[in-house]
């Protein structure tokens, strides 16, 4: 790395150690621990940046070596949530890092073709699904998964090298734990085949759905055994939610060595929304369950709604802790059946704040009415999957500002 790039990483270093000692980062860090532990002082609220189109610009960057941009572009935006949004990000005082872990495929090529719109962005993208008969269902091949554990050492002597003697570079584990089967189902057969092989395909659902199952369950199991899983009861995002803090994890037998029992799972099925509840129950909530018992909690959900079923799914994962409540979802009536039982997890609906001008009396209605349905539970407002803001930062901070000030009436 020439000194250039390495005095400018060194310098956002030191400017992430000195927010991340802040007293406040402490505070929010209790705050959530109290909200995952199912005793909420009040409601947090977190926005998801990192999909925001040009959050960080090219322009902001300053390393010469294209190859740094990724970690420079992360360290800024980080800095600059924590400084400008006004929400409840903890940064913490070390730089965490996991595992490089190598794997095969499927035996299938999934193939995907993104469309790109006049501004040059690429978010809408559609599958080649290369299973298109019961048949094909013969080509998936069991996964493998191997630790390069040469070159994650080599990687944290380099970061350690640039920062390490201000920002402790923490080889931590794998931290980001999710398992949405029918996601690779979707991306295996399409949605037209989904929607109409429960009926007509049976068997060919439950094989496919036998074979995702076991091979969740292969590379978890893999990644205890060879002891590079990471506790993620921290600042590490989990499922389609908010940072981990938590005393329920790790175990009460937890000796150094993170155990899946030891972690949080992130589980959804957004889709088969349109699967009939009762169908969901027979065709992909058991093989999911199967997955859920090896942890200790989980996370359960993202964009689908989840009222119809819910009792379908804390019957067969009752260590569901956090579970997400988008704007398909009838508020009042989950709010009903989690009461103060599960993380009531609110993803405000994006269209409101995108875009050219921002609809400020929409997005107070959508808070008021969260605030109404979930005034006794165990609320955290997690804005995502906002892409454009036409470079207007400032609206984040004005919509922190809105949220806190409701919270605060």
């Amino acid at each position: 790395m020439n000194n250039n790039d390495r005095e400018i990483l060194r310098l956002l270093a030191n400017k992430w150690l000195e927010i991340a000692t802040q007293p406040v980062m402490e505070e929010r860090k209790r705050l959530w621990t109290a909200l995952k532990d199912l005793h909420a002082e009040r409601p947090m609220i977190l926005f998801e940046t990192w999909t925001l189109d040009n959050y960080v610009t090219n322009d902001e960057l300053e390393c010469e070596d294209q190859a740094n941009h990724g970690m420079e572009r992360h360290i800024r935006a980080m800095i600059r949530q924590a400084v400008e949004l006004g929400d409840d990000i903890v940064l913490e005082p070390c730089w965490r890092i996991g595992w490089h872990i190598n794997g095969t495929g499927y035996g299938v090529e999934i193939k995907s073709h993104h469309a790109i719109d006049i501004t040059g962005g690429s978010t809408g993208y559609a599958f080649e699904n290369p299973i298109k008969t019961p048949q094909d269902i013969d080509l998936l091949k069991p996964r493998q998964w191997s630790v390069n554990r040469e070159g994650t050492l080599k990687y944290q002597e380099r970061l350690n090298d640039i920062f390490g003697d201000i920002l402790p570079v923490v080889l931590h584990g794998t931290t980001g734990m999710g398992a949405g089967l029918t996601g690779d189902l979707f991306r295996f057969i399409g949605n037209d085949r989904l929607m109409t092989w429960v009926y007509d395909e049976p068997e060919a659902i439950h094989r496919i759905m036998t074979y995702l199952r076991d091979d969740r369950l292969a590379y978890f199991d893999f990644l205890e055994k060879e002891k590079v899983l990471g506790l993620n009861n921290n600042s590490a995002t989990v499922g389609s939610g908010s940072p981990g803090w938590t005393t329920a994890l790790p175990q009460p037998d937890y000796k150094g060595t993170a155990r899946l029992k030891d972690l949080w799972l992130g589980m959804e099925s957004q889709e088969t929304t349109a699967i009939s509840p009762s169908m969901f129950n027979e065709f992909f909530l058991p093989y999911m369950a199967d997955i859920c018992k090896k942890f200790g909690l989980v996370y359960y959900g993202c964009c689908e709604p989840v009222h119809d079923r819910w009792d379908h799914i804390i019957s067969l994962i009752p260590n569901v802790r956090g579970v997400s409540i988008s704007h398909w979802c009838d508020m009042k009536a989950i709010a009903e059946m989690l009461g103060k039982s599960c993380v009531f997890s609110r993803k405000p609906r994006p269209a409101p704040i995108s875009g050219v001008t921002p609809d400020f009396e929409m997005l107070k209605k959508d808070i008021v009415e969260t605030l109404t349905a979930a005034k006794d539970c165990n609320l955290e407002i997690v804005f995502r999957d906002v892409y454009r803001i036409n470079n207007d930062r400032p609206r984040l901070r004005k919509w922190a500002d809105m949220v806190r000030s409701l919270i605060a009436g």
